[in-house]
């Protein structure tokens, strides 16, 4: 059965709407009235008048970092033990549960005879996650957090959005790892 065509008949414009300058005229009074309205504001903010107005801020990203809430979920964190060693006990339910499988885990024996295994290697490729954050839920042992408030994940190679136990252990403040600037380490 062949699709059925439907044909839309465009409206006719009139005399003001073909020339557009209405419309332009508009849209440059709405940018001046904002402008002129922040001017005001900030001009009486200086002088200690309308406190309880606010007017627009620009944040200087990326010297200046806009506050997130706590539970936003960025970069991975491996917890630790009171010893030092990660909290993980190689269940392997982050990595199975993650849909993007950018979760990889070589299971070992821990020395404490308590704990029944620990990660070898727990390696998390941040270019293939998707932060759903199903990995953090699944996790039994609350190894796996993310809270770093670590928001720069950009990288200059596919290698270096790859995280190793060490960097999840001890994530850097400044964002991804830095391991190679230009061929120079940083």
């Amino acid at each position: 059965m062949p699709a059925k065509t439907v044909t839309v008949q465009r409206p006719e414009l009139n005399f003001w709407e073909k020339i557009y300058l209405p419309e332009i005229f508009r849209g440059l009074w709405i940018t001046a009235s904002k402008f002129w309205r922040n001017i005001f504001v900030h001009t009486a903010h200086r002088l200690g008048l309308m406190k309880s107005v606010e007017a627009a801020v620009t944040i200087q990203y990326p010297e200046e970092m806009r506050p997130t809430s706590p539970r936003l979920r960025t970069r991975h964190r491996l917890t630790q033990r009171e010893d030092g060693s990660p909290r993980c006990v190689s269940c392997m339910m982050c990595e199975t549960v993650c849909p993007a499988h950018c979760i990889y885990i070589v299971a070992g024996e821990h020395p404490d005879p308590n704990v029944e295994k620990a990660p070898k290697s727990f390696v998390l490729d941040l270019g293939k996650c998707v932060y759903c954050g199903f990995c953090v839920e699944a996790c039994p042992e609350d190894a796996i957090r993310m809270d770093t408030q670590i928001h720069t994940i950009a990288a200059y190679s596919r290698e270096e959005m790859i995280l190793d136990m060490q960097e999840l252990l001890n994530p850097s403040p400044g964002g991804m790892p830095q391991k190679t600037f230009y061929g120079k380490k940083s």
